[in-house]
């Protein structure tokens, strides 16, 4: 079982805000999906070169 953590006071957390160690890894791993390819762009305007297609 997964004991919830207290999250730090922040204005996109609410006020008394428990994460789990799950919820923080599947925050973390939907956040580097959802911007890694703003990375690939920069990339790519860069050198030219295309990763996928």
């Amino acid at each position: 079982m997964q004991t919830p953590r207290p999250l730090p006071k922040a204005p996109w957390f609410e006020p008394g805000a428990r994460w789990s160690a799950r919820r923080v890894l599947a925050n973390i791993i939907a956040e580097t999906a959802q911007h890694a390819g703003h990375a690939d762009i920069i990339r790519e305007s860069l050198d030219g070169a295309k990763s996928m297609g």
